[in-house]
């Protein structure tokens, strides 16, 4: 038995080609066939590593009677929401207000032949529970409310499709002033839990951007308590059961406010965000402690996650071919985090007596089971006391945790695995080709670096096609038009991967992408970017969103990466159409600023333009250059290395060498006499 999924690409699409549902993938003929038989559209957004959906999947979508009703009274479509994000946008905006809750996934969603929301609901439980009604009583009523009260629905209807066409405020003219960096950091330190680190109460989520833009705002304004902030959360992670104390990586989400239990599935943007993070974070663990809340920098402890993480992409999640897959599940063996969790009796069984003495009171072997009886482990003592305890130094307690880590990960990798899913998806390789891209220039890595430019290349050869880019590619095939995200998230990691090691090539991609965000995705009239290009399919929504969710908004790393772009080559069209966007958000970020921290960071950089440094002289001299000014975290300075003998740089870039080495430091239009001294140059940093 089999349905209209199985050629589909996705994964997730494909978990489900034998369902006795009659699915189909989201199309112009699936829509049409709705249409002409008059049935109400069943859709149904999820992605391979969530939990939910499986179990709705099990309960109700594997379930013959309930797979008939499902049959006989809809048209019945899948959609991955990583492919499609342009349908998860539109839908669970419509979820938000229909319902006036919160969405997420599986979004299940029942529409008119013309694509409109008319009923809206997440997760189903097969029979009635979780105070929520049966999937099959919801079939049965939605059914017969699409037969009886159509008047009803298509007033409804219409209410919601003008709501959706005036979802943006118009643009302001007036002068954009810093007012919203303030108002947003105020509002992240009202949220943030000094106690365990994060943001709000439980379910709690890492957060990666607004701690980003935290980061930014201590180091420009020397802001100690946002330092803190920011140093307190990543300790509290990195110790917690959201890290994955033997194989690197995040989890999604920690169900509890103390990152003890996590949503066991590992995402690749998840990861690529913190990777950058951590990196930057431990480049800037220089500076006093901050007080309050009382944290320390930790230095070797940020490395080690840095580390660890990058290590995992490259083991877990890069391809032979050099693209990143998406990610991994929750679930194995049908259990949720049964391949990570433990009991005291396995681990004994792996470690040496001495072995086990030091990692069981450091990982909570020796307190309760935190998770359906058994163990996920996380740092409940620091390693420090539990050397103190057992009469051991510091160094000889780190070669035996160190010793019992590997022998537990080597033993864990025997266990059945989760699940991978292996599409490669253009915006989320590029978040992580530029998190690879800056821990190489942290820590100086050629390994990460040499990663990263194994996924550009990845995506230049399979997803670049005829001057377009592709969203998506799977099995050999690459398809889909790409979204703001990936063209705007793709220029930035080329800007970071032109300050590890500087390529004309990169910079004429860099323009081709920045023309295509112009010409494809500008909105003219008003600013700011659409989510789907101008010879996209129309939708029910053209989605034009600045705030950011789990990932950054595509419109603030647009005008982010536009604005620098435009200083680097001297092209005032992209300052200018960043500026737009900017104003066309600008009420947006007045009356939500802490839910537009990337847009916040643009405005940061448009308020006071980057300082561009550009090393000139021989290829070995201005090496120690480079490195020496990439050693401490400056999040407004860009640096590139150009040698000798490159030709047909913009103007902006093609200063004259002066000397075997020297530096060019520019801010806007305005530079600074040519340094030949390493000493000046960073002096000059510091001032700048």
């Amino acid at each position: 038995m089999s349905n209209y999924l199985r050629l589909e690409t996705s994964p997730y699409l494909q978990q489900h080609a034998n369902n006795p549902v009659d699915w189909y993938a989201w199309g112009p003929e699936v829509l049409s066939k709705a249409k002409q038989e008059d049935k109400p559209i069943l859709l149904s957004i999820g992605y391979s590593a969530c939990h939910w959906c499986h179990v709705m999947a099990h309960e109700s979508f594997e379930d013959a009677e309930t797979a008939a009703l499902m049959n006989e009274l809809f048209i019945n479509i899948k959609v991955d929401r990583e492919e499609r994000p342009d349908l998860d946008q539109i839908y669970q905006t419509a979820h938000a207000m229909l319902t006036q809750r919160n969405g997420g996934w599986p979004l299940t969603m029942f529409l008119m032949p013309d694509q409109t929301p008319f009923f809206a609901g997440t997760y189903f439980p097969k029979t009635a529970g979780y105070g929520m009604p049966g999937f099959k009583n919801v079939l049965a009523q939605v059914a017969a409310a699409y037969r009886d009260k159509r008047n009803e629905i298509e007033q409804q209807n219409e209410h919601l499709r003008a709501i959706l066409a005036h979802a943006e405020p118009p643009a302001s003219d007036a002068a954009l002033r810093v007012t919203p960096l303030d108002t947003a950091l105020r509002e992240l330190k009202d949220h943030f839990d000094e106690e365990h680190g994060g943001l709000g109460r439980a379910p709690k989520f890492p957060h990666p951007v607004e701690f980003s833009f935290c980061l930014r705002r201590a180091c420009i304004t020397h802001d100690d308590y946002a330092l803190g902030m920011v140093r307190c959360t990543l300790t509290a992670m990195a110790e917690g059961g959201i890290y994955d104390q033997l194989g690197g990586g995040f989890c999604r989400y920690s169900v509890d406010g103390e990152w003890t239990i996590p949503h066991f599935e590992k995402m690749l943007y998840d990861n690529a965000l913190l990777l950058a993070l951590y990196a930057d974070a431990y480049s800037d663990a220089g500076r006093a402690d901050p007080q309050p809340p009382q944290s320390s920098p930790q230095p070797s402890l940020y490395q080690r996650i840095v580390a660890d993480t990058a290590a995992w992409v490259m083991r877990e999640m890069q391809s032979k071919t050099g693209g990143y897959y998406s990610s991994l599940d929750a679930d194995s063996e049908h259990e949720e985090g049964k391949f990570y969790v433990w009991t005291p009796d396995e681990a004994r069984a792996a470690l040496s007596a001495e072995e086990y003495a030091v990692a069981a009171p450091h990982f909570g072997l020796t307190t309760g089971p935190n998770f359906e009886a058994h163990w996920n482990l996380r740092v409940t003592q620091p390693l420090v006391m539990v050397a103190q305890q057992l009469g051991l130094s510091l160094e000889r307690a780190q070669a035996l945790l160190d010793a019992a880590r590997a022998k537990l990960f080597v033993l864990r990798e025997k266990r059945i695995r989760p699940g991978r899913d292996e599409k490669i998806l253009t915006s989320w390789n590029a978040l992580m080709i530029k998190s690879m891209a800056r821990a190489a220039r942290v820590f100086d890595k050629p390994e990460w670096l040499a990663s990263a430019r194994a996924a550009t290349e990845f995506i230049r050869a399979h997803l670049w096609k005829n001057g377009r880019l592709l969203a998506t590619h799977k099995d050999g095939k690459s398809h889909l038009n790409a979204y703001l995200d990936d063209h705007a998230f793709l220029l930035d990691a080329l800007l970071e991967l032109m300050q590890h090691d500087f390529r004309k090539a990169d910079l004429e991609w860099a323009n081709d992408l920045a023309q295509l965000l112009l010409e494809q995705f500008e909105d003219r009239a008003h600013g700011g970017f659409f989510f789907t290009s101008h010879d996209h399919e129309a939708l029910l929504q053209r989605v034009k969103a600045g705030h950011d969710g789990a990932i950054p908004s595509g419109n603030g790393i647009a005008a982010y990466a536009l604005q620098r772009l435009g200083h680097l080559t001297g092209e005032i069209r992209y300052l200018e159409t960043a500026e737009r966007a900017l104003r066309a958000f600008k009420p947006a970020l007045e009356s939500q600023a802490s839910s537009h921290a990337s847009l916040c960071i643009a405005l940061e950089e448009y308020l006071e333009p980057p300082t561009m440094v550009i090393l000139r002289g021989e290829a070995a001299a201005i090496a120690p250059w480079q490195k020496k000014s990439n050693a401490r975290y400056r999040p407004q300075t860009m640096t590139l290395a150009l040698p000798d003998g490159m030709a047909g740089l913009p103007t902006a870039l093609d200063k004259p060498p002066h000397g075997v080495a020297c530096a060019y430091v520019c801010r806007g239009t305005a530079c600074l006499p040519p340094i030949n001294e390493l000493d000046d140059l960073i002096s000059a940093l510091v001032a700048n």
